[in-house]
């Protein structure tokens, strides 16, 4: 087993004005990765990636994930290019199909989120390989479209990913893979494997999985497990496909429906804390995270409970020694 990156969110709740001390903080404390996110309504994530990569001069800075439809590839690439060019194998740019709901809202619903997704990873690939790209498709209609400057190095591109469709084809275009929060490891063998099924189809032999993983450290952990039983219970309601690959689908909505959402929280077995997140004493959490890589994570992302910002302290003070005792 490979030892994976370690990598952090930086919430997009936490003040944007923290920003830049954030990530030089994560990077004196030996992450290699910072993480951003594109949601609506919030900062940009090319602005703060302009920003996080400024600050800092090592780590890797990712953006998980620009929705497909909300980005004009063109655009998109043009970003991605600016970014490579001056902080060259810094950036690790990620597309999806961002929240349904939000896209609805914003007239940017696709009639195919599989074919949004498709078309746009592919042409902002070969736009920056410096392509000349005429089509007509669902999403994407380019009329003898190329970049002027182009990076010299092209990032890895990223796709976001949950069922079983994406995943393949995560596998089929990407360099990488995002999996959202809620991945135990059991969850990540069998994404690893719809992966594996896309990159044979394209005839890919590489493909870097990133994993969101819901963390909160406490000296004594039973404060941090008690604050993570509050998200996962929320959680439950969703992810569907995450708690199926556990065989725990039907007992979560029993839990949440016999109980309610804050009744259900204290009631949340040991076993899922454990399996869908990383809580507890720094001991707990850096096994939760060992169990991780062992299952195939190549990076590993600590998400910071919703708006958190003692998150960093913590995971810095107590968790860190343990992921990267030489830094």
């Amino acid at each position: 087993m490979s030892t994976p990156a370690i990598g952090v969110i930086f919430h997009p709740k936490f003040p944007l004005e923290t920003l830049a001390e954030f990530a030089r903080r994560a990077e004196a404390a030996g992450f290699d990765e910072l993480w951003l996110w594109d949601d609506c309504f919030l900062p940009g994530a090319f602005t703060s990636t302009a920003l996080a990569l400024a600050s800092t001069q090592r780590i890797k800075v990712g953006i998980g994930l620009l929705p497909a439809t909300a980005h004009n590839a063109l655009f998109a690439a043009m970003e991605i290019t600016t970014l490579s060019r001056i902080f060259p194998d810094r950036l690790l740019p990620g597309f999806g199909h961002g929240v349904e709901r939000w896209m609805q809202q914003i007239g940017a619903a696709p009639k195919s989120t599989i074919k949004a997704l498709e078309e746009t990873v592919t042409v902002v690939r070969a736009l920056l390989g410096g392509e000349t790209i005429s089509m007509q498709g669902e999403q994407i209609r380019f009329d003898n479209v190329r970049m002027n400057i182009v990076p010299e190095r092209v990032p890895p591109l990223y796709v976001g990913a949950i069922r079983e469709k994406t995943l393949r084809l995560a596998g089929r275009l990407g360099d990488g893979t995002i999996l959202t929060a809620l991945a135990s490891p059991t969850y990540v063998r069998w994404a690893r494997e719809h992966i594996a099924i896309g990159m044979a189809e394209a005839g890919r032999n590489h493909n870097r999985l990133a994993v969101y993983l819901d963390t909160k450290v406490s000296a004594d952990g039973t404060s941090a497990r008690k604050a993570m039983r509050k998200v996962l219970v929320s959680g439950l309601r969703w992810a569907d496909v995450q708690l199926k690959a556990l065989g725990i689908d039907e007992e979560a909505q029993a839990l949440v429906r016999d109980y309610g959402v804050r009744d259900a929280a204290d009631r949340i077995p040991d076993a899922w804390v454990d399996a869908l997140s990383a809580a507890g004493t720094p001991e707990q959490a850096a096994a939760s995270i060992g169990r991780l890589a062992e299952a195939g994570a190549d990076s590993i992302i600590l998400q910071p409970l919703d708006g958190d910002p003692a998150c960093l302290d913590e995971y810095i003070q107590l968790l860190m020694p343990l992921l990267k005792p030489q830094s």
